[in-house]
């Protein structure tokens, strides 16, 4: 059967979502890398519909604003005030000319782990079965606080949605539970729309109202079961915000293993909905992986890493390592307690050792920067080893400057490189200099005083003291002297 393609797809996210206790708008706030309606966004997108429509409301300048960032071409219908979940939709048919020829699913922007494949069985069954309006529902192990599905015993068709409050003993047995989302004849759903009434404890117009004006009027109204309840979660504190980046994170982490990679300890691992990775990756234990990171082929990260825009080569090793919009090449070492800033790029089994930090840092295949070191702003060309404790001292005050290194290079422990400086290749610096002036292919740059060794000093300056003594036990005594 082909995909069902939705005549329009409406967002609902203008509640002020209080209970979260912030000032971000409840839907925009994160699990895995994308915000609440990011994720519902992204799973209406795998749908194709020809229209998409977020109802906004509070803090609506800053949900519009996020919008245009994540999907530019999801429209926006406002809700001035919020008068119920029917008076949003009827906002969202307004925004798409009153009413729409064909399906129309309404869905909520708080419910991240909502999927497309449920979406689209929902779609699908919506259209097999000839509804006017078709529910997404799930069985829960305690429905408590949910409305209960009620169907039709001979023919499974819904006949009404039950508050919990309202329900008889029967009915709270019942452990199929409305979800919130729902698939409408899109005329229909218009029509019915404006007979919604306001005689309710709360003065707004209920989106499920719709249901019993369309089966009253002789239409019939069923249901869609989602396969796993967690699906249909709202997110409405940061409690459940909690659950449900654990149950994103394992669905991540499940299809990631189940395609070749290794995690060791899941329950320590996360990672963003946008990370990717090829086989036999191997990914240690208390590892963050976000944004755009792609871990290729054989590369082992972590543990205790955190890696966000971040490319690993095949073969690499990411050892207890931070970084951020970095390339770590084929077969490159880094870490363990290194720092990758962005535009660092590492070179064909180049390597950044213990206590190194570099940004804007391009390092050449086979490199080394081994240990206690800052590169910044650098080139540094093939084969060079750059000596411990080495500064590249990249900024004047008020400007940054590039520093470039050669290939086949030895630099000495303890430099310092004062940018713009160029050392040429196969150039050798002495330990403990401070090079200021280019050093020409071939050379050897010393740049440090004089040695003075002043003797007796201690003996004269520090007398009776521990050094003082162990000196003088040290110095040899002439032949004949007490």
């Amino acid at each position: 059967m082909s995909a069902i393609r939705p005549a329009a797809v409406v967002v609902l996210a203008a509640g002020e979502g209080t209970r979260m206790k912030s000032a971000t708008p409840k839907v925009l706030h994160e699990i895995c890398g994308r915000s609440l309606v990011g994720h519902v966004l992204a799973a209406a997108r795998e749908l194709n519909p020809e229209n998409l429509v977020v109802v906004v409301g509070h803090a609506r300048e800053k949900v519009t604003a996020h919008l245009a960032e994540i999907d530019a071409e999801a429209r926006t219908a406002v809700q001035e005030k919020q008068k119920g979940t029917g008076h949003a939709v009827r906002m969202g048919l307004q925004e798409l000319g009153g009413s729409v020829e064909g399906t129309v699913i309404v869905v909520c922007g708080d419910t991240p782990l909502l999927t497309a494949g449920t979406l689209r069985d929902l779609a699908a069954a919506h259209t097999a079965d000839g509804n006017a309006v078709t529910v997404l529902t799930a069985e829960v192990p305690d429905a408590t606080g949910y409305g209960r599905i009620v169907r039709d015993a001979a023919s499974g068709a819904v006949t009404a949605i039950v508050e919990h409050k309202d329900a008889t003993e029967a009915e709270l047995a019942v452990r199929e539970i409305n979800s919130g989302v729902f698939a409408f004849d899109g005329r229909l759903l218009a029509d019915a729309l404006g007979k919604v009434r306001t005689n309710n404890s709360q003065g707004e117009e209920y989106l499920t109202d719709v249901l019993g004006i369309l089966r009253e009027a002789g239409h019939r109204v069923g249901a869609s079961v989602a396969g796993d309840h967690r699906e249909i979660a709202g997110i409405n504190n940061r409690v459940q915000l909690g659950e449900a980046r654990r149950t994103l994170n394992e669905r991540l982490l499940t299809a990631a293993m189940l395609s070749g990679v290794t995690v060791v300890d899941p329950a320590t691992t996360w990672v963003d909905v946008t990370v990717t990775f090829a086989q036999d990756v191997t990914v240690l234990p208390g590892t963050q992986l976000h944004g755009a990171t792609h871990l290729a082929e054989g590369s082992v990260v972590g543990p205790n890493s955190r890696l966000t825009d971040t490319k690993v080569g095949a073969g690499a090793r990411v050892d207890n390592t931070v970084s951020d919009g970095a390339v770590v090449g084929p077969e490159a070492s880094v870490g363990p307690y290194a720092y990758l800033r962005p535009g660092t790029r590492l070179g064909l089994k180049s390597k950044v050792g213990t206590y190194v930090e570099t940004k804007n840092a391009r390092i050449g295949e086979g490199t080394k920067v081994p240990h206690l070191s800052y590169v910044g702003d650098a080139t540094i060309g093939e084969y060079t080893n750059i000596g411990a404790a080495s500064v590249f001292v990249n900024y004047d005050g008020q400007d940054k400057h590039h520093t470039t290194i050669g290939s086949h290079c030895r630099t000495g422990s303890d430099n310092m490189f004062v940018a713009p400086v160029t050392v040429g290749d196969g150039a050798y610096t002495a330990a403990g200099s401070v090079i200021t002036k280019n050093v020409p292919p071939g050379s050897l740059a010393v740049a440090r005083g004089q040695q003075r060794n002043i003797e007796g000093w201690v003996e004269r300056k520090r007398p009776g003291s521990a050094a003082a003594k162990a000196a003088e036990a040290a110095t040899p005594r002439a032949e004949g002297e007490a």
